[in-house]
């Protein structure tokens, strides 16, 4: 059974605790808890961490902005909607800088609170897979997340640098398993969109009759089983940064839409007519030649130009195998609970010759699975779970 989102009710009016209560539980199927002032609330959330706060502003003693700077100090992901009885622009305003996510009025829409909270808890997993993605890179070299010392690799990371700081489009290139995801997340945490989404699709391995409908969004009816109106990724990422993933197995029908909006930054969802507008910073990426994709009619040329006007080029692992010896120690760091395996030499030097066709992600693999066919402390030659012959 799917875990019930936490959800915190702040308001000093009984009825209307009550009220939200049992229409986010019947409606939502949410686990909702009450609190009848600000210091009721401060109590409960020093003993639970909560998915959304709905959070009236004024509250004697202790105030809904009082509050609302305890969770953004104490509890960041946790998503703050703000209730008041007067739509006060200005404090709304205070409230968003505060680290609120939205601000609803009363008597509130139920529809559009239910919907509001929708989007609050997109918003908090984008949080929360940031922060995820960020320790990740932290462990594994400082701030960049990118382990190489090769000369070949840091002229990437020294490119990935300079080019952070711009507003150009990027595209990343190199074979599967080299790490574009992650040059991708260096970029954006470069730059001065740091603080804003990154959100990355896959456009391989969405259909593509739901890909426009998955980054542009739709309006409810406009196909089957559009129940409702749904954001669309480039919504989600305003601000921030798109990353296209396998750019190049976007369809031709997909490709004139992506291009629109890339020279006007206007989209229309599927079944809408109003043009809206955002501002993102696009990142895509392939293991394709898309020069020779444009040659032979599946690309377009004017796309490409779009999106490579500046290109990162990642090299194999076979490129720099002198990078080996510091990728196996960080996966055998990540992957042992206890002491950190070494490798012996022989093993080390079967590693150093085999070409890697799958790249940092088969050495991952590769030691992952030696790690827990090894007895001791060190992986041995025939622990490794690659075929000799190959080498």
């Amino acid at each position: 059974m799917p875990k019930k989102f936490q959800i915190l009710v702040v308001d000093d009016e009984e009825s209307i605790t009550f009220l939200l209560k049992t229409e986010l539980e019947e409606l939502g199927g949410y686990d909702v808890d009450v609190a009848l002032n600000g210091t009721e609330a401060i109590n409960l959330l020093q003993s639970k961490i909560y998915d959304i706060v709905l959070l009236d502003i004024k509250m004697p003693r202790v105030s809904g902005i009082d509050v609302l700077k305890f969770i953004t100090e104490h509890s960041p992901t946790t998503q703050v909607i703000m209730l008041t009885n007067i739509v006060d622009y200005k404090t709304a305003i205070e409230t968003m800088k505060l680290g609120a996510y939205d601000f609803v009025s009363k008597p509130y829409d139920t529809d559009q609170l239910l919907a509001t909270m929708s989007r609050a808890l997109d918003r908090r997993q984008l949080v929360i897979d940031k922060e995820v993605m960020r320790n990740e890179l932290n462990r594994i070299t400082g701030s960049s997340g990118i382990i190489g010392e090769s000369p070949v690799f840091k002229n990437v990371i020294e490119n990935v640098r300079k080019v952070a700081a711009s507003e150009a489009f990027v595209l990343v290139q190199g074979p599967s398993g080299t790490g574009k995801e992650l040059i991708a997340h260096l970029l954006h945490n470069e730059s001065p969109r740091k603080e804003r989404p990154f959100v990355a699709v896959n456009c391989a391995s969405i259909p593509d009759q739901l890909l426009e409908s998955e980054l542009f969004g739709h309006e409810k009816g406009s196909f089957t089983n559009a129940y409702s109106a749904k954001q669309g990724l480039v919504e989600v990422a305003d601000g921030g940064t798109l990353f296209l993933d396998e750019v190049g197995d976007i369809s031709q029908p997909t490709q004139a839409k992506l291009l629109r909006f890339l020279e006007t930054g206007e989209f229309r969802r599927v079944g809408g007519t109003g043009s809206m507008r955002v501002g993102v910073r696009v990142i895509s990426a392939t293991n394709k030649n898309l020069q020779k994709e444009v040659q032979e009619g599946r690309f377009r040329e004017d796309l490409l130009y779009r999106l490579n006007v500046v290109s990162i080029q990642i090299p194999p692992l076979k490129e720099r195998k002198e990078d080996i010896p510091l990728l196996i120690e960080y996966f055998t760091k990540r992957k042992s609970k206890s002491k950190t395996k070494k490798v012996s030499p022989e093993a080390l030097a079967l590693l150093m010759q085999y070409d890697w066709p799958g790249n940092v992600r088969e050495l991952e693999h590769v030691i992952e699975g030696s790690s827990i066919l090894s007895q001791g402390d060190i992986i041995e030659l025939r622990d490794l779970w690659i075929n000799p012959s190959l080498a």
